[in-house]
Protein backbone atom coordinates (compact mmCIF):
# COMPACT_ATOMS: atom_id res chain seq x y z
CA UNK A 1 0.00 0.00 0.00
CA UNK A 2 1.34 3.40 -0.77
CA UNK A 3 0.29 6.98 -0.42
CA UNK A 4 -1.02 8.10 -3.78
CA UNK A 5 1.26 10.93 -4.90
CA UNK A 6 0.49 11.03 -8.61
CA UNK A 7 -2.92 12.71 -8.72
CA UNK A 8 -3.27 15.42 -11.34
CA UNK A 9 -5.45 18.50 -11.55
CA UNK A 10 -8.45 17.47 -13.64
CA UNK A 11 -8.97 21.10 -14.65
CA UNK A 12 -5.70 21.21 -16.59
CA UNK A 13 -6.35 21.52 -20.32
CA UNK A 14 -4.56 18.69 -22.10
CA UNK A 15 -4.09 18.66 -25.87
CA UNK A 16 -3.60 15.94 -28.47
CA UNK A 17 -0.04 17.20 -28.83
CA UNK A 18 0.62 16.15 -25.22
CA UNK A 19 2.03 12.72 -24.32
CA UNK A 20 1.65 12.71 -20.51
CA UNK A 21 2.26 9.01 -19.84
CA UNK A 22 5.14 8.59 -22.27
CA UNK A 23 6.86 11.73 -20.99
CA UNK A 24 6.43 10.68 -17.37
CA UNK A 25 7.73 7.19 -18.09
CA UNK A 26 10.79 8.63 -19.80
CA UNK A 27 11.44 10.97 -16.86
CA UNK A 28 10.98 8.13 -14.39
CA UNK A 29 13.43 5.92 -16.28
CA UNK A 30 16.07 8.67 -16.21
CA UNK A 31 15.66 9.35 -12.51
CA UNK A 32 18.43 7.97 -10.28
CA UNK A 33 16.06 5.78 -8.30
CA UNK A 34 17.19 2.83 -6.21
CA UNK A 35 14.37 0.34 -6.74
CA UNK A 36 13.30 -2.20 -4.13
CA UNK A 37 10.05 -3.10 -5.88
CA UNK A 38 8.93 -5.19 -8.81
CA UNK A 39 9.86 -5.91 -11.57
CA UNK A 40 12.83 -7.88 -10.30
CA UNK A 41 15.18 -7.03 -13.15
CA UNK A 42 15.55 -3.56 -11.50
CA UNK A 43 15.58 -1.58 -14.74
CA UNK A 44 18.69 -2.86 -16.56
CA UNK A 45 20.63 -4.34 -13.64
CA UNK A 46 19.50 -7.96 -13.39
CA UNK A 47 19.12 -9.71 -16.75
CA UNK A 48 21.90 -8.93 -19.24
CA UNK A 49 20.51 -11.18 -21.97
CA UNK A 50 17.28 -9.16 -22.14
CA UNK A 51 19.24 -5.91 -22.31
CA UNK A 52 21.27 -7.36 -25.19
CA UNK A 53 18.33 -8.70 -27.20
CA UNK A 54 15.59 -6.17 -26.41
CA UNK A 55 17.54 -3.02 -25.52
CA UNK A 56 17.28 -0.89 -28.65
CA UNK A 57 15.18 -3.34 -30.66
CA UNK A 58 11.82 -3.30 -28.90
CA UNK A 59 9.86 -1.74 -31.78
CA UNK A 60 11.30 -4.08 -34.42
CA UNK A 61 10.70 -7.12 -32.19
CA UNK A 62 7.07 -6.22 -31.40
CA UNK A 63 5.47 -8.64 -33.86
CA UNK A 64 2.36 -10.74 -34.43
CA UNK A 65 2.29 -14.52 -34.86
CA UNK A 66 3.52 -15.86 -38.20
CA UNK A 67 4.35 -19.29 -39.68
CA UNK A 68 7.92 -19.15 -38.35
CA UNK A 69 7.08 -17.58 -34.97
CA UNK A 70 4.45 -20.08 -33.72
CA UNK A 71 1.15 -19.23 -32.01
CA UNK A 72 0.61 -19.16 -28.24
CA UNK A 73 -3.00 -20.38 -28.55
CA UNK A 74 -1.84 -23.70 -30.02
CA UNK A 75 1.97 -23.80 -29.81
CA UNK A 76 3.83 -26.44 -31.79
CA UNK A 77 7.17 -24.81 -32.60
CA UNK A 78 9.45 -22.31 -30.87
CA UNK A 79 6.87 -21.25 -28.26
CA UNK A 80 6.32 -24.91 -27.34
CA UNK A 81 10.10 -25.42 -27.06
CA UNK A 82 10.40 -22.38 -24.78
CA UNK A 83 7.46 -23.53 -22.65
CA UNK A 84 9.00 -27.01 -22.34
CA UNK A 85 12.27 -25.48 -21.12
CA UNK A 86 10.32 -23.42 -18.58
CA UNK A 87 8.50 -26.54 -17.34
CA UNK A 88 11.82 -28.33 -16.85
CA UNK A 89 13.25 -25.35 -14.96
CA UNK A 90 10.23 -25.29 -12.64
CA UNK A 91 10.05 -29.07 -12.12
CA UNK A 92 6.56 -29.53 -13.54
CA UNK A 93 4.90 -31.44 -16.39
CA UNK A 94 3.88 -28.43 -18.44
CA UNK A 95 4.19 -24.64 -18.42
CA UNK A 96 2.04 -22.08 -20.21
CA UNK A 97 3.13 -18.55 -21.07
CA UNK A 98 0.79 -15.92 -19.63
CA UNK A 99 0.88 -12.35 -20.92
CA UNK A 100 -1.82 -10.73 -18.79
CA UNK A 101 -0.05 -11.14 -15.48
CA UNK A 102 -0.55 -13.76 -12.79
CA UNK A 103 -4.12 -12.46 -12.46
CA UNK A 104 -4.89 -14.28 -15.72
CA UNK A 105 -3.10 -17.42 -14.53
CA UNK A 106 -5.13 -17.43 -11.30
CA UNK A 107 -8.37 -16.95 -13.23
CA UNK A 108 -7.46 -19.84 -15.54
CA UNK A 109 -6.48 -22.12 -12.65
CA UNK A 110 -9.74 -21.60 -10.81
CA UNK A 111 -11.95 -21.71 -13.93
CA UNK A 112 -10.42 -25.04 -14.94
CA UNK A 113 -11.16 -26.65 -11.57
CA UNK A 114 -14.06 -24.88 -9.82
CA UNK A 115 -17.59 -24.70 -11.26
CA UNK A 116 -20.77 -23.00 -10.02
CA UNK A 117 -21.45 -23.60 -6.30
CA UNK A 118 -18.37 -25.81 -5.87
CA UNK A 119 -16.33 -25.06 -2.76
CA UNK A 120 -12.73 -23.89 -2.62
CA UNK A 121 -10.77 -23.49 0.62
CA UNK A 122 -8.51 -20.45 0.76
CA UNK A 123 -6.78 -17.99 3.10
CA UNK A 124 -8.48 -14.63 3.68
CA UNK A 125 -5.32 -12.70 2.68
CA UNK A 126 -5.74 -13.59 -1.00
CA UNK A 127 -5.23 -11.21 -3.90
CA UNK A 128 -8.32 -9.63 -5.45
CA UNK A 129 -7.82 -11.75 -8.59
CA UNK A 130 -9.03 -14.78 -6.63
CA UNK A 131 -12.32 -13.10 -5.71
CA UNK A 132 -12.75 -12.07 -9.34
CA UNK A 133 -12.03 -15.65 -10.46
CA UNK A 134 -14.84 -16.83 -8.17
CA UNK A 135 -17.17 -14.26 -9.74
CA UNK A 136 -16.31 -15.76 -13.14
CA UNK A 137 -16.61 -19.39 -12.04
CA UNK A 138 -19.48 -19.13 -9.56
CA UNK A 139 -17.45 -20.99 -6.94
CA UNK A 140 -18.06 -20.69 -3.20
CA UNK A 141 -15.16 -19.59 -0.98
CA UNK A 142 -14.51 -21.19 2.40
CA UNK A 143 -12.02 -18.98 4.19
CA UNK A 144 -9.32 -19.93 6.68
CA UNK A 145 -7.93 -17.15 8.85
CA UNK A 146 -4.14 -16.95 8.40
CA UNK A 147 -1.92 -16.58 11.43
CA UNK A 148 -1.19 -13.02 12.45
CA UNK A 149 1.90 -11.26 13.77
CA UNK A 150 0.74 -8.64 16.28
CA UNK A 151 4.07 -6.82 16.39
CA UNK A 152 4.33 -6.29 12.64
CA UNK A 153 0.59 -6.00 12.10
CA UNK A 154 0.66 -8.40 9.13
CA UNK A 155 -0.98 -11.67 8.19
CA UNK A 156 1.38 -14.62 7.85
CA UNK A 157 0.30 -17.90 6.26
CA UNK A 158 -1.87 -20.87 7.17
CA UNK A 159 -1.48 -23.20 10.14
CA UNK A 160 -1.55 -26.82 8.92
CA UNK A 161 -3.89 -27.84 11.75
CA UNK A 162 -6.45 -25.17 10.84
CA UNK A 163 -6.39 -26.27 7.21
CA UNK A 164 -6.99 -29.89 8.21
CA UNK A 165 -9.80 -28.83 10.55
CA UNK A 166 -11.61 -26.92 7.79
CA UNK A 167 -11.18 -29.82 5.37
CA UNK A 168 -12.78 -32.13 7.93
CA UNK A 169 -15.60 -29.61 8.53
CA UNK A 170 -16.36 -29.27 4.81
CA UNK A 171 -16.41 -32.70 3.20
CA UNK A 172 -17.34 -31.30 -0.21
CA UNK A 173 -14.31 -29.05 -0.73
CA UNK A 174 -13.00 -29.58 -4.25
CA UNK A 175 -9.80 -27.51 -4.19
CA UNK A 176 -7.44 -25.72 -1.84
CA UNK A 177 -5.86 -22.41 -2.83
CA UNK A 178 -2.60 -21.41 -1.13
CA UNK A 179 -0.07 -18.57 -1.13
CA UNK A 180 3.61 -19.46 -1.47
CA UNK A 181 4.76 -17.00 -0.24
CA UNK A 182 2.57 -14.21 1.11
CA UNK A 183 3.38 -10.66 0.04
CA UNK A 184 5.70 -10.45 3.05
CA UNK A 185 7.48 -13.74 2.31
CA UNK A 186 5.80 -16.16 4.75
CA UNK A 187 5.38 -19.77 3.58
CA UNK A 188 3.23 -22.48 5.16
CA UNK A 189 4.38 -26.06 5.64
CA UNK A 190 3.27 -26.69 2.09
CA UNK A 191 4.42 -30.31 1.97
CA UNK A 192 2.23 -31.32 4.92
CA UNK A 193 -0.77 -29.46 3.51
CA UNK A 194 -0.36 -31.04 0.06
CA UNK A 195 -0.12 -34.52 1.63
CA UNK A 196 -3.36 -33.91 3.57
CA UNK A 197 -5.10 -32.81 0.37
CA UNK A 198 -3.85 -35.83 -1.59
CA UNK A 199 -5.41 -38.15 0.99
CA UNK A 200 -8.76 -36.38 0.47
CA UNK A 201 -8.49 -36.04 -3.35
CA UNK A 202 -8.47 -32.25 -3.05
CA UNK A 203 -6.78 -30.34 -5.87
CA UNK A 204 -4.02 -27.95 -4.74
CA UNK A 205 -3.70 -24.59 -6.50
CA UNK A 206 -0.95 -22.17 -5.52
CA UNK A 207 -0.53 -18.44 -5.99
CA UNK A 208 3.25 -18.25 -6.31
CA UNK A 209 3.29 -14.72 -7.73
CA UNK A 210 6.06 -13.71 -5.34
CA UNK A 211 8.03 -16.96 -5.52
CA UNK A 212 9.29 -17.16 -9.12
CA UNK A 213 12.87 -17.30 -7.82
CA UNK A 214 12.39 -20.18 -5.35
CA UNK A 215 13.59 -23.10 -7.54
CA UNK A 216 16.93 -21.49 -8.30
CA UNK A 217 18.62 -21.33 -4.89
CA UNK A 218 18.52 -23.96 -2.13
CA UNK A 219 18.51 -21.33 0.63
CA UNK A 220 15.07 -20.18 -0.50
CA UNK A 221 11.79 -21.88 0.44
CA UNK A 222 10.76 -24.90 -1.66
CA UNK A 223 8.59 -24.25 -4.70
CA UNK A 224 5.02 -25.51 -4.89
CA UNK A 225 5.56 -27.73 -7.92
CA UNK A 226 8.58 -29.44 -6.35
CA UNK A 227 6.33 -30.42 -3.43
CA UNK A 228 3.57 -31.89 -5.60
CA UNK A 229 1.04 -29.07 -6.11
CA UNK A 230 -1.33 -29.54 -9.05
CA UNK A 231 -1.02 -26.02 -10.47
CA UNK A 232 0.91 -22.88 -9.66
CA UNK A 233 0.64 -19.32 -10.97
CA UNK A 234 4.06 -17.65 -11.11
CA UNK A 235 4.96 -14.00 -11.77
CA UNK A 236 8.20 -14.35 -13.70
CA UNK A 237 8.32 -10.55 -13.88
CA UNK A 238 8.15 -9.98 -10.12
CA UNK A 239 11.24 -11.84 -8.94
CA UNK A 240 12.43 -13.71 -12.05
CA UNK A 241 13.54 -10.81 -14.23
CA UNK A 242 10.99 -10.83 -17.07
CA UNK A 243 9.04 -7.81 -18.30
CA UNK A 244 5.99 -6.67 -16.34
CA UNK A 245 2.88 -8.85 -16.94
CA UNK A 246 5.02 -11.81 -18.04
CA UNK A 247 3.86 -14.80 -15.99
CA UNK A 248 3.40 -18.55 -16.25
CA UNK A 249 0.88 -21.20 -15.30
CA UNK A 250 2.65 -24.36 -14.14
CA UNK A 251 0.85 -27.67 -14.31
CA UNK A 252 1.15 -31.28 -13.17
CA UNK A 253 -1.06 -33.63 -15.19
CA UNK A 254 -2.20 -36.22 -12.67
CA UNK A 255 -5.33 -34.64 -11.14
CA UNK A 256 -6.38 -31.90 -13.57
CA UNK A 257 -7.83 -32.04 -17.09
CA UNK A 258 -5.22 -30.36 -19.31
CA UNK A 259 -7.85 -29.66 -21.96
CA UNK A 260 -9.83 -27.59 -19.48
CA UNK A 261 -6.70 -25.70 -18.50
CA UNK A 262 -5.89 -24.89 -22.13
CA UNK A 263 -9.46 -23.79 -22.84
CA UNK A 264 -9.49 -21.56 -19.76
CA UNK A 265 -6.20 -19.93 -20.75
CA UNK A 266 -7.32 -19.35 -24.35
CA UNK A 267 -10.63 -17.90 -23.18
CA UNK A 268 -8.77 -15.28 -21.13
CA UNK A 269 -5.65 -14.69 -23.22
CA UNK A 270 -5.42 -12.22 -26.08
CA UNK A 271 -5.05 -13.83 -29.51
CA UNK A 272 -2.40 -11.14 -30.05
CA UNK A 273 -0.24 -12.12 -27.10
CA UNK A 274 2.91 -10.02 -26.82
CA UNK A 275 6.06 -11.63 -28.22
CA UNK A 276 8.08 -9.16 -26.17
CA UNK A 277 6.53 -10.50 -22.96
CA UNK A 278 6.83 -14.15 -24.01
CA UNK A 279 10.43 -13.76 -25.13
CA UNK A 280 11.25 -12.02 -21.85
CA UNK A 281 10.05 -15.15 -20.02
CA UNK A 282 12.39 -17.21 -22.19
CA UNK A 283 15.31 -14.86 -21.46
CA UNK A 284 14.54 -14.70 -17.74
CA UNK A 285 14.42 -18.51 -17.54
CA UNK A 286 17.77 -18.72 -19.34
CA UNK A 287 19.29 -16.22 -16.92
CA UNK A 288 17.91 -17.96 -13.83
CA UNK A 289 19.21 -21.34 -14.99
CA UNK A 290 22.64 -19.92 -15.83
CA UNK A 291 23.13 -17.22 -13.19
CA UNK A 292 20.25 -17.54 -10.75
CA UNK A 293 22.04 -19.43 -7.98
CA UNK A 294 24.83 -16.85 -7.75
CA UNK A 295 22.55 -13.84 -8.24
CA UNK A 296 20.14 -15.06 -5.56
CA UNK A 297 22.97 -15.90 -3.14
CA UNK A 298 24.12 -12.32 -3.60
CA UNK A 299 20.56 -11.06 -2.98
CA UNK A 300 20.30 -13.12 0.21
CA UNK A 301 23.66 -11.86 1.47
CA UNK A 302 22.68 -8.25 0.74
CA UNK A 303 19.34 -8.72 2.51
CA UNK A 304 21.01 -10.21 5.59
CA UNK A 305 23.56 -7.39 5.61
CA UNK A 306 20.72 -4.84 5.42
CA UNK A 307 18.83 -6.53 8.25
CA UNK A 308 21.93 -6.48 10.46
CA UNK A 309 22.56 -2.78 9.79
CA UNK A 310 18.92 -1.68 10.02
CA UNK A 311 18.37 -3.44 13.34
CA UNK A 312 21.08 -1.22 14.82
CA UNK A 313 19.00 1.90 14.07
CA UNK A 314 17.00 3.00 17.12
CA UNK A 315 13.27 2.47 16.58
CA UNK A 316 13.69 0.29 13.47
CA UNK A 317 13.19 -3.46 13.45
CA UNK A 318 13.56 -6.01 10.66
CA UNK A 319 12.08 -9.43 11.36
CA UNK A 320 12.51 -12.35 8.96
CA UNK A 321 13.68 -15.80 10.07
CA UNK A 322 12.25 -15.16 13.55
CA UNK A 323 8.78 -15.51 12.04
CA UNK A 324 9.37 -19.22 11.36
CA UNK A 325 8.57 -19.87 15.03
CA UNK A 326 4.94 -19.10 14.19
CA UNK A 327 2.44 -21.82 13.26
CA UNK A 328 1.74 -19.90 10.06
CA UNK A 329 5.31 -19.61 8.82
CA UNK A 330 7.36 -22.75 8.15
CA UNK A 331 9.75 -20.90 5.82
CA UNK A 332 10.53 -17.25 5.13
CA UNK A 333 11.82 -15.63 1.96
CA UNK A 334 14.75 -13.59 3.26
CA UNK A 335 14.94 -11.49 0.09
CA UNK A 336 11.89 -9.60 1.37
CA UNK A 337 12.88 -6.94 3.92
CA UNK A 338 9.90 -6.15 6.13
CA UNK A 339 11.06 -3.00 7.95
CA UNK A 340 8.92 -2.11 10.98
CA UNK A 341 8.65 1.64 11.65
CA UNK A 342 6.42 1.71 14.75
CA UNK A 343 9.42 2.54 16.94
CA UNK A 344 9.86 5.93 15.25
CA UNK A 345 6.09 6.62 15.37
CA UNK A 346 5.78 6.84 11.61
CA UNK A 347 3.44 4.74 9.51
CA UNK A 348 4.81 2.73 6.64
CA UNK A 349 2.79 5.02 4.36
CA UNK A 350 4.76 8.03 5.62
CA UNK A 351 8.14 6.32 5.34
CA UNK A 352 7.29 5.06 1.84
CA UNK A 353 6.53 8.61 0.75
CA UNK A 354 9.65 10.06 2.41
CA UNK A 355 11.92 7.49 0.76
CA UNK A 356 10.49 8.29 -2.67
CA UNK A 357 10.30 12.08 -2.41
CA UNK A 358 13.41 12.85 -0.34
CA UNK A 359 15.85 10.01 -1.03
CA UNK A 360 15.09 8.68 -4.54
CA UNK A 361 14.23 5.23 -3.21
CA UNK A 362 11.24 3.21 -4.41
CA UNK A 363 10.13 0.38 -2.11
CA UNK A 364 7.41 -2.15 -2.82
CA UNK A 365 4.82 -0.93 -0.35
CA UNK A 366 4.04 0.81 2.89
CA UNK A 367 1.37 -0.33 5.33
CA UNK A 368 0.37 0.87 8.78
CA UNK A 369 3.48 -0.35 10.58
CA UNK A 370 5.99 -1.37 7.89
CA UNK A 371 7.61 -0.81 4.57
CA UNK A 372 8.48 -3.77 2.36
CA UNK A 373 11.70 -3.64 0.34
CA UNK A 374 12.42 -6.39 -2.19
CA UNK A 375 16.04 -7.43 -2.68
CA UNK A 376 16.33 -9.06 -6.09
CA UNK A 377 18.71 -10.35 -8.74
CA UNK A 378 19.30 -6.76 -9.83
CA UNK A 379 19.94 -5.18 -6.41
CA UNK A 380 23.41 -3.78 -5.72
CA UNK A 381 25.28 -2.98 -2.50
CA UNK A 382 25.10 0.67 -3.48
CA UNK A 383 21.29 0.42 -3.41
CA UNK A 384 21.34 -1.35 -0.05
CA UNK A 385 23.64 1.21 1.57
CA UNK A 386 21.50 4.01 0.17
CA UNK A 387 18.41 2.44 1.77
CA UNK A 388 20.16 1.93 5.14
CA UNK A 389 21.41 5.52 5.21
CA UNK A 390 17.98 6.87 4.25
CA UNK A 391 16.20 4.92 6.99
CA UNK A 392 18.81 6.08 9.49
CA UNK A 393 18.22 9.72 8.49
CA UNK A 394 14.43 9.32 8.62
CA UNK A 395 14.67 7.81 12.12
CA UNK A 396 16.55 10.89 13.34
CA UNK A 397 15.05 13.75 11.34
CA UNK A 398 11.42 12.74 10.79
CA UNK A 399 10.67 10.66 13.91
CA UNK A 400 7.45 11.69 15.67
CA UNK A 401 7.04 11.96 19.42
CA UNK A 402 3.42 10.86 19.69
CA UNK A 403 2.63 7.15 19.67
CA UNK A 404 0.62 5.55 16.88
CA UNK A 405 -2.85 4.19 17.49
CA UNK A 406 -3.06 0.41 17.18
CA UNK A 407 -5.89 -1.51 15.54
CA UNK A 408 -6.66 -5.18 16.05
CA UNK A 409 -6.38 -6.29 12.45
CA UNK A 410 -6.61 -9.92 13.55
CA UNK A 411 -10.30 -9.50 14.28
CA UNK A 412 -11.14 -8.47 10.72
CA UNK A 413 -12.54 -11.64 9.14
CA UNK A 414 -15.96 -10.94 7.60
CA UNK A 415 -18.63 -13.60 7.30
CA UNK A 416 -19.88 -14.66 3.87
CA UNK A 417 -23.59 -14.12 3.23
CA UNK A 418 -23.71 -14.98 -0.48
CA UNK A 419 -21.11 -16.11 -2.99
CA UNK A 420 -19.16 -13.46 -4.93
CA UNK A 421 -20.88 -14.10 -8.28
CA UNK A 422 -24.38 -13.67 -6.81
CA UNK A 423 -23.26 -10.48 -5.08
CA UNK A 424 -21.76 -9.17 -8.32
CA UNK A 425 -25.04 -9.53 -10.23
CA UNK A 426 -27.54 -8.49 -7.53
CA UNK A 427 -29.06 -5.01 -7.50
CA UNK A 428 -27.10 -2.59 -5.35
CA UNK A 429 -27.43 0.77 -3.65
CA UNK A 430 -24.92 3.23 -2.22
CA UNK A 431 -25.17 3.94 1.51
CA UNK A 432 -23.02 6.04 3.82
CA UNK A 433 -20.06 3.99 5.02
CA UNK A 434 -20.97 4.55 8.68
CA UNK A 435 -24.53 3.31 7.98
CA UNK A 436 -23.44 0.11 6.23
CA UNK A 437 -23.09 -1.99 9.40
CA UNK A 438 -24.40 -5.55 8.92
CA UNK A 439 -25.23 -4.94 5.25
CA UNK A 440 -23.92 -7.26 2.52
CA UNK A 441 -21.15 -5.64 0.51
CA UNK A 442 -21.72 -5.28 -3.21
CA UNK A 443 -18.13 -4.33 -4.02
CA UNK A 444 -14.51 -4.79 -3.04
CA UNK A 445 -12.41 -2.21 -1.23
CA UNK A 446 -8.68 -2.73 -0.86
CA UNK A 447 -5.39 -0.97 -0.42
CA UNK A 448 -3.05 -1.47 -3.37
CA UNK A 449 -0.48 -2.82 -3.17
CA UNK A 450 -0.91 -5.55 -2.00
CA UNK A 451 -4.44 -5.80 -3.42
CA UNK A 452 -5.93 -7.91 -0.62
CA UNK A 453 -9.65 -7.11 -0.21
CA UNK A 454 -10.64 -5.51 3.10
CA UNK A 455 -14.20 -6.37 2.15
CA UNK A 456 -15.34 -8.41 -0.86
CA UNK A 457 -18.70 -8.80 -2.63
CA UNK A 458 -21.04 -11.02 -0.63
CA UNK A 459 -19.38 -10.41 2.75
CA UNK A 460 -21.09 -8.81 5.76
CA UNK A 461 -19.77 -5.39 6.73
CA UNK A 462 -18.72 -5.19 10.40
CA UNK A 463 -17.74 -2.31 12.67
CA UNK A 464 -14.09 -3.43 12.48
CA UNK A 465 -14.20 -3.13 8.69
CA UNK A 466 -15.79 0.33 8.78
CA UNK A 467 -13.22 1.53 11.34
CA UNK A 468 -10.33 0.05 9.35
CA UNK A 469 -11.42 1.66 6.08
CA UNK A 470 -11.80 5.03 7.83
CA UNK A 471 -8.35 4.71 9.36
CA UNK A 472 -6.73 3.83 6.03
CA UNK A 473 -8.50 6.79 4.47
CA UNK A 474 -7.22 9.09 7.24
CA UNK A 475 -3.69 7.76 6.65
CA UNK A 476 -4.11 8.55 2.93
CA UNK A 477 -3.59 4.94 1.88
CA UNK A 478 -4.13 4.22 -1.82
CA UNK A 479 -7.56 2.57 -1.71
CA UNK A 480 -8.94 1.08 -4.92
CA UNK A 481 -11.83 -0.74 -6.61
CA UNK A 482 -14.64 1.12 -4.81
CA UNK A 483 -17.43 2.84 -6.73
CA UNK A 484 -17.13 6.06 -4.69
CA UNK A 485 -13.55 7.32 -4.86
CA UNK A 486 -14.17 9.57 -1.84
CA UNK A 487 -15.14 6.45 0.17
CA UNK A 488 -18.01 8.37 1.76
CA UNK A 489 -20.36 5.62 0.56
CA UNK A 490 -20.15 1.90 -0.14
CA UNK A 491 -22.20 -0.27 -2.49
CA UNK A 492 -24.36 -2.82 -0.67
CA UNK A 493 -26.89 -5.40 -1.83
CA UNK A 494 -30.36 -3.87 -1.99
CA UNK A 495 -32.78 -5.14 0.63
CA UNK A 496 -35.99 -6.41 -0.91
Amino acid sequence: MQVCTNQVDENIDIKQSDIPLLNSLKSYSLRNLSCFDVPGHVKDQGVDILNYYLGNHIMSMDINSSPTMDNVSNPSGIIKQSQDLLAKAYDCDQAFFITNGTTQAIHAMILSVIGPNEKILLPRNIHKSVINALILSGGCPVFVQPEFDEELGISLNLDVNKVEEEINNHKDIKALFLLNPTYYGACSDLKKIINICKQKNIIVLVDEAHGAHFPFNKELPPSAMSLGADMSAVSIHKTGGALTQASALLFNKKNVDIGKVRRSINMLQSTSASYLLMSSIDGARYNLEKNGENQLSNALNLSRYAKHKLNKIKGIKVISTELTKSDGCRYIDETKLCINTKGINLTGFEVYDLLYSKFDIQVELGDLYNILALVSIGTTKYDIDKLINAIDTISKVYKKNKSMNAIKLKEIMPSIAINPRDAFYKEKEAVKLELSLNRISGESIMAYPPGIPIIAPGEIITKDIIDYIKMLKDEKAHLTDMNDKSIETILVIKDR
